[in-house]
């Protein structure tokens, strides 16, 4: 999921008289959409893009989305550094977050057998999950900048001899068939995907999390006094990561995830917080996320 600077894959569509509609990296049939129809509803629509940024500048105006889906961390991979920098540059709120399970399937054209398949088309890190299983087989394989996308490729050509690594949602999509499911490799490998949108935005009834970006004054103990202040109000810090301040001389500042049993305790804790950072911003208060298998 590279934040690659590329045209948008598909220009804005017109934002649906009812429903919701959110923009999200990749194609239709992605990760991404799955992720959207998971916290929105079967039938959200999206607005597939090229890139991260378009997917943030997009989710911020009104009048074309509601929000959007935005990868932050992977369980293998770890955090996308450039995805927390881009939230921090927004005006964007995170209104939740989703947890899915990254399931590889092998998709062909109906009626194509494995001795049928001569080459393997998908995202490079796919293939790279797929390794375990793809080594059983001499095809060629060959990488593509979106999974969905490859599925959609060989839908569109009727290929016989080619195959894509996908998800469930992009077969059903592209009326592909599941001739091999569950092929990656690591099977605990999850995905985060933050919901961001508009300040408007409803607030989230009974939140539980919080994502909070902060930087000290950098005399000595600053960020342990700060980390003080969290444990002793009873608050499950359950990310910190750090990021430099441009133009800084190596200095950070820190982005934060809380986990908190009311929204009083988390407001007594940030108050005390303030006492001891030079700077802080509360990302969104919003429900902790549920894990989607």
């Amino acid at each position: 999921m590279p934040d690659k600077e590329k045209s948008t894959a598909a220009e804005p569509a017109a934002k649906a008289l009812s429903g919701t509609t959110v923009s999200i990296q990749g194609y239709e049939g992605s990760f991404h959409q799955m992720a959207a129809q998971q916290f929105f509803g079967k039938h959200v629509q999206v607005i597939p893009c090229a890139t991260f940024r378009e997917v943030v500048k997009i989710a911020g105006n009104k009048k074309e989305s509601d929000g959007g889906i935005m990868a932050i961390e992977n369980s293998i991979a770890g955090s996308i550094l450039p995805n927390y920098q881009l939230l921090q540059k927004s005006n964007l709120v995170v209104t939740g977050e989703i947890y899915l399970q990254i399931r590889q399937n092998l998709l062909v054209n109906p009626g194509v057998t494995l001795d049928d398949i001569k080459e393997v088309h998908s995202h490079s890190m796919a293939i790279q999950q797929c390794f375990g299983f793809l080594d059983k087989y001499n095809w060629k394989l060959v990488e593509t900048e979106d999974t969905a996308l490859s599925a959609k490729y060989i839908h569109q050509r009727h290929s016989r001899h080619i195959a894509a690594i996908a998800s469930r949602l992009a077969a059903e999509l592209y009326g592909l068939d599941v001739i091999a499911p569950n092929i990656h490799t690591m099977k605990d490998n999850y995905t985060r995907f933050l919901v961001v949108q508009q300040q408007t935005a409803p607030q989230t009834e009974q939140p539980d999390k919080a994502s909070v970006n902060f930087s000290t004054d950098h005399s000595r103990g600053s960020l342990a006094r700060v980390l003080t202040h969290i444990a002793e109000g009873g608050i499950n810090l359950s990310k910190l990561q750090s990021f430099p301040i441009p133009g800084s001389d190596w200095k950070y500042s820190f982005h934060a995830d809380m986990e908190f049993d009311t929204l009083e305790q988390f407001h007594e804790v940030i108050e005390r917080v303030k006492s001891v950072t030079a700077d802080l911003k509360i990302y969104g208060v919003y429900k902790k996320g549920r894990t989607v298998s």
